[in-house]
């Protein structure tokens, strides 16, 4: 297949291409910085300097192209530091999510490109009531914290956009396997600590292993929405010390629920202390998805044993 990736050298993107040149497919591979085209040159896709917000240069761009699927992998994202302005935080992705989504299912329609496949996400849109694991049938959370209000929005705009053309969208989980992760820093130095009982459920997805999912839903994924994440959603007080020790840094620190809400918002709280994970089962089961990594239990340790070592 030729296969439009829009985003290629982001977290997922880099990993994807390589993933896909691999089994056999022609990529396209977008970029907006033209300093990256060589690397996009080096993993084997053929680059493209593009603003995917800029709606003509990409009808443009997908008409040359000529893919038979189009992923959308494009984000701002850059490690959540600031829970207190949560929206402000995703405003650049949010962007995306809309205006960007818009764009390449336009020139998707346009074009007759029948297979694309989103970015969307599992973390925490779920429905804070009910069990602590979500399936893809469950509710999103009718009542988010305000700052989160935007991105959710967001969020149901690319599932619905994407999802009504006949595409997938793939809810990852929390991403890790980077030696560069942006929540290294602050874990290492004791800045995120564990809120009240740390009863948050978080569901983890290693890189690649996203990106093996990712090619499984171009080369043979149903439309619809699909939960990518690892076997082992787990609370915040369990997964937390597990990454501090992965890293070699002291234990996390305990605050209380009003003292987090104070210092760093609401957002902050129900991530902590709220959210529910999500189940993988749909997506093993409809696309025969195997995961290097079932568990972050494994995983965190097998992806930060250098930082571990460097600690010590």
């Amino acid at each position: 297949m030729r296969v439009f990736v829009a985003g290629a050298t982001g977290a997922i993107g880099a990993r994807l291409v390589p993933q896909l040149v691999e089994r056999g497919h022609d990529v396209i591979g977008t970029t907006r910085s033209p300093e990256r085209a060589d690397r996009l040159r080096a993993l084997g896709a053929e680059p493209v300097v593009l603003d995917i917000l800029d709606r003509d240069a990409v009808r443009t761009a997908i008409g040359a192209a000529r893919p038979d699927a189009i992923v959308h992998q494009a984000t701002a994202l850059t490690g959540l530091s600031d829970f207190k302005h949560f929206d402000r935080t995703f405003a650049a992705t949010n962007q995306l999510r809309t205006e960007g989504t818009d764009a390449l299912v336009a020139a998707a329609r346009e074009h007759g490109v029948d297979r694309v496949v989103a970015q969307s996400y599992a973390g925490w849109p779920y429905a804070r009531v009910g069990g602590p694991v979500k399936s893809e049938e469950d509710p999103l959370d009718p009542e988010p914290a305000p700052d989160m209000r935007p991105t959710l929005t967001a969020i149901e705009h690319l599932e619905a956009s994407v999802v009504d053309q006949g595409g997938i969208a793939l809810r990852y989980g929390g991403f890790y396997g980077s030696p560069d992760d942006a929540q290294l820093e602050p874990v290492r130095k004791r800045q995120f600590p564990i809120v009240g009982d740390g009863g948050g459920i978080w569901s983890f997805v290693h890189l690649d292993d996203a990106a093996s999912a990712t090619v499984l839903a171009v080369e043979r994924g149903e439309p619809g929405v699909y939960n990518v994440v690892d076997d082992d959603p787990a609370p915040v007080r369990d997964w937390l010390p597990a990454l501090a020790a992965a890293i070699g840094a002291k234990p996390p620190r305990h605050i209380p629920r009003w003292l987090a809400r104070f210092a760093a918002g609401e957002a902050a709280v129900v991530l902590m202390t709220e959210i529910r994970g999500a189940s993988n089962a749909k997506a093993k089961r409809l696309l025969g998805w195997n995961l290097r990594y079932p568990t972050w239990r494994d995983g965190f340790p097998a992806s930060y044993a250098s930082h571990a070592s460097l600690a010590a």
